[in-house]
């Protein structure tokens, strides 16, 4: 039989499930895992001395970026000096000294690769297309066709040619203030000098230039913007005076090549003419110092727009003096009654309303290198 103390001491006893609920609690916390621990924590936490290393990644970095601000701060200092010593040189052609040299080197290393041989692509008729006006100068009033001769100096045995003229300067082209249908166009070049933005010569150049025209009993020129050019003939410059007549006797050749504006549009036009190349043979120049001369110019019969050209670039088989446009006649905006097509170069030298061919050793004037362009314009 138990003894009743033993039994009553066994009910006072608390069982062991019986503890507080925060005892308990307790309890599952201390037996809960510990957070993981990064491996760059463990490596730090058991290296001793890490604080070191850190230091020294901070120090280089810090070293890095003052190294590269001081870089950069020469670099905006150098290239504002040469900016400021650019706009400050002398101009050529309003463009300041080191940009013209700039862009003839451009143009001397582009002759010495491409050597100017390469043939434009040419294109199917299909994709032929109406090319659009783009500018007029030089062409502003209406030309009367039958007026029209074009002045060529310097070719052999001219004297002996029956359209020599003593002074082809005094041949009087005659112009009608008609009405046209025909689209004025537009040119949207920007010149690259804020000094051009005037669309017309100066007040003062125009009139000093129509009293001196005057005295010689020329019309005025170079009213446009670029103003007269250096290039153009002396009154009483001897030599012919060819119809387009005389033009229509050499081969008619036809191209369909693309027309490229330096503005960034481009068209495919079907072309019809006669070769420069020809024109050349039937009219060669005459020898400048026992040499060939280097060089043609152009300009339209009231001088107001002109352009110049290596002479053996004339010589390249594409290169057009055009008649027809698209099966069709030139327009007068198209520059009726001839214009040239080089699709070689941009179309700011491809002159409309050709009046002037000269042979000449001295480096041409061009119209839109006045202006700040380059003179080469080539693709």
């Amino acid at each position: 039989m138990a003894d009743p103390e033993d039994v009553d001491r066994q009910q006072q006893k608390p069982p062991a499930h019986s503890a507080s609920p925060q005892a308990d609690t307790q309890s599952r916390t201390d037996q809960r895992p510990a957070d993981p621990v990064s491996p760059d924590d463990t490596l730090t936490s058991n290296v001793p001395g890490h604080e070191a290393p850190d230091a020294a990644v901070l120090a280089e970095s810090r070293r890095h970026t003052r190294r590269s601000f001081a870089l950069a701060a020469l670099g905006a200092v150098g290239a504002y000096g040469f900016w400021r010593w650019t706009e400050d040189s002398p101009s050529d052609d309003m463009q300041p000294v080191p940009i013209r040299r700039a862009l003839e080197t451009n143009a001397a290393i582009s002759r010495s690769v491409f050597q100017e041989h390469a043939l434009a692509p040419t294109y199917p008729l299909s994709k032929a297309e109406t090319l659009r006006v783009n500018g007029i100068y030089g062409l502003k009033q209406a030309l009367v066709p039958e007026s029209w001769r074009m002045q060529l100096v310097g070719s052999r045995a001219e004297a002996q040619h029956p359209r020599f003229a003593k002074d082809v300067t005094a041949w009087d082209y005659k112009y009608t203030g008609a009405d046209t249908r025909e689209d004025q166009g537009h040119d949207t070049k920007v010149s690259p000098s804020t000094d051009t933005a005037e669309k017309m010569a100066p007040a003062s150049v125009v009139s000093s230039e129509k009293v001196r025209q005057q005295r010689a009993e020329r019309m005025p020129r170079g009213q446009e913007e670029a103003g007269e050019s250096d290039s153009t003939l002396k009154p009483g410059t001897p030599g012919l005076l060819l119809t387009l007549d005389d033009l229509l006797k050499l081969p008619r050749h036809e191209l369909v090549t693309q027309f490229k504006c330096i503005e960034g549009w481009s068209q495919i036009v079907h072309w019809a003419g006669v070769r420069m190349a020809d024109f050349l043979e039937a009219y060669p120049p005459a020898p400048i110092d026992g040499q060939e001369p280097k060089f043609v110019y152009m300009e339209t019969p009231n001088g107001d727009y002109f352009t110049g050209y290596d002479l053996h670039v004339c010589r390249h088989p594409q290169t057009l003096l055009v008649t027809e446009m698209m099966g069709r006649p030139l327009t007068q905006f198209h520059g009726a009654p001839l214009r040239l097509h080089m699709p070689t170069k941009y179309g700011y030298k491809q002159i409309k309303r050709i009046g002037l061919i000269s042979y000449t050793n001295d480096k041409p004037d061009d119209y839109w290198t006045k202006l700040g362009y380059d003179w080469y314009a080539g693709l």
